[in-house]
């Protein structure tokens, strides 16, 4: 099993050398796995419970106060599946996981899909607010009740870029996986690109991507299927060059991808001031 992870395409954080050992450990223990889609969930679990990613725990937080946690997973075989709008949920991923095994649906969200998860095993009703993230959130004078206040609000304030994705493969079989709390300070409800099919995640028989940014140009472009297409021209190293190139040119965004072939091979590549990965591999 090859694995590679990523902790999002962002700004520096406080404690580079610890999100790096978080990163290289939750890498290592998903390539003793049994098959790619449970290795890209086992190597982004840990990082949807630590706060120092967003996703999951400590993630950003809307414009009600809230944190709503979303993921999409596929294989080369185009098993997909998605869910968002997660309230109380940190596992996103593997919420995803249960709408591609379990039902005939790509995506599932709002209290319907947290009652799935409940229904299906996955912890419900944590907590995912910190007290760095409520400060945060009391820090920037939230909106009053009220569409128009918090239209207003959001406008001035939405913004952030980081996700947490992870790609893996057997040397057959394939598969990626995305998981995020969005961007700060978003209209309560809104749906990034994570959980869209092509833009935050995708995969196929050539290879699989995850992408990481700002979601609403990240999903306009499509950003991951076009990393995955760019495999018929170029290894994955020039594939991840150059989707973030042809991103940045079209939209004038900021994202980061990571790529895995079939051979284990990675390419990743971003236009943020850091993207941290990480690869484990087991024989």
């Amino acid at each position: 099993m090859h694995v590679a992870v990523h902790g999002g395409a962002g700004s520096p954080s406080e404690a580079p050398a610890d999100r790096q050992r978080t990163l290289a450990d939750a890498a290592a223990t998903a390539s003793s796995a049994d098959t790619p889609l449970d290795a890209v969930r086992a190597a982004v679990r840990p990082l949807e419970r630590d706060p120092a990613f967003n996703a999951g725990v400590g993630g950003a937080v809307q414009s009600d106060g809230v944190v709503r946690t979303e993921a999409g997973v596929m294989t080369d075989d185009g098993v997909t599946g998605a869910a968002a709008g997660l309230t109380g949920v940190a596992r996103a991923a593997d919420v995803a996981a249960v709408v591609a095994r379990e039902t005939p649906h790509l995506l599932v969200a709002g209290d319907p899909a947290v009652e799935l998860a409940a229904a299906s095993g996955i912890e419900t009703g944590v907590e995912l607010l910190t007290d760095g993230t409520r400060r945060r959130y009391a820090e920037a004078d939230p909106p009053d009740h009220g569409t128009d206040a918090h239209l207003d609000w959001v406008r001035d304030r939405f913004g952030g870029t980081d996700t947490v994705g992870a790609v893996a493969t057997d040397g057959e079989r394939l598969a990626a996986a995305t998981s995020t709390a969005g961007r700060w300070f978003a209209l309560a409800g809104r749906v990034g690109d994570v959980p869209q099919r092509g833009a935050g995640f995708f995969a196929d028989d050539r290879g699989g991507a995850s992408a990481t940014g700002e979601g609403e140009a990240i999903a306009r472009f499509g950003l991951a299927r076009r990393a995955v297409e760019l495999l018929d021209t170029f290894g994955p190293r020039n594939a991840a060059d150059t989707a973030i190139a042809e991103f940045e040119a079209e939209t004038g965004g900021r994202a980061g991808v990571l790529v895995l072939d079939h051979e284990g091979r990675v390419g990743s590549e971003r236009n943020t001031a850091v993207m941290q990965t990480a690869r484990g591999s087991a024989d």
